[in-house]
């Protein structure tokens, strides 16, 4: 299945506190499980103004319909076509 990078622009995101962050969590895990086990979220990157999401969907749709779904922005998204890391240039 696919793996998408999502761009996330929130002003601010690096000064969210643990119990934002937690909520916003929730929120998203709650919508996850009414789309059923096919859209998943593997991991997400804070940095000041921008939450980085990593997911693995079985479209760029599916995608936009969570952060619809959320009320979260989707500013970029970007199917993943591999993965590299320092083993891959021992090869």
């Amino acid at each position: 299945m696919p793996k998408y990078v999502i761009e996330r622009e929130i002003p601010g995101a690096g000064d969210l506190s643990p119990e934002e962050l937690t909520a916003i969590s929730q929120k998203s895990c709650g919508i996850l499980r009414e789309m059923g086990p096919q859209i998943q979220w593997v991991e997400s990157y804070v940095t000041q103004d921008k939450i980085y999401c990593v997911y693995i969907a079985p479209n760029e749709e599916a995608v936009r319909e969570h952060a619809a779904k959320g009320g979260f922005p989707a500013d970029r998204i970007s199917e993943v076509k591999t993965k590299i890391d320092p083993t891959t240039a021992e090869g």
